[in-house]
């Protein structure tokens, strides 16, 4: 038979909507624990569907010693530098010689625009800055 009431409207009068005794619906004990308790036992199915990933160590995390964050700076900062105050860098012909290590860094990555032919000495430089300085003419000298 269809209702056309939902049964909670009717039971919500009574004391304890249902639940027979008004001491049976008390604390935690009632839902199984409180929060994830019983993830690994009672409550498993419901971690299967919702949360598959809770449990298990994910991905790897390497030794402090063994990752090596080198300070970096940008093409178009390195241009910045070269235009503020060119008295600072060497000149080889019409190519500045830009040192990096001597400037506090090791790596140049190659965010900006670059105009000026230069020579630059780092201990990395990515694809992108590579690609831009030879581009204008310039070099890169690995260290």
């Amino acid at each position: 038979m269809i209702r056309k009431k939902r049964k909670v409207k009717k039971i919500r009068g009574s004391r304890t909507c249902g639940g027979g005794s008004h001491k049976k619906r008390r604390g935690a004990g009632n839902k199984g624990g409180r929060g994830m308790a019983g993830g690994l036992k009672h409550k498993w199915t419901w971690i299967i569907k919702n949360c598959p990933d809770y449990f298990g160590k994910y991905g790897f995390k390497r030794h402090p010693k063994l990752v090596k964050e080198l300070e970096t700076i940008n093409v178009g900062d390195l241009e910045e530098m070269i235009l503020k105050n060119p008295e600072m860098f060497e000149k080889e012909g019409d190519k500045f010689v830009v040192d990096v290590v001597e400037l506090g860094y090791e790596k140049v990555l190659g965010k900006g625009r670059i105009t000026i032919p230069m020579i630059v000495k780092a201990v990395e430089v990515s694809e992108k800055a590579r690609m831009k300085i030879e581009e204008v003419g310039g070099e890169v000298v690995e260290l």
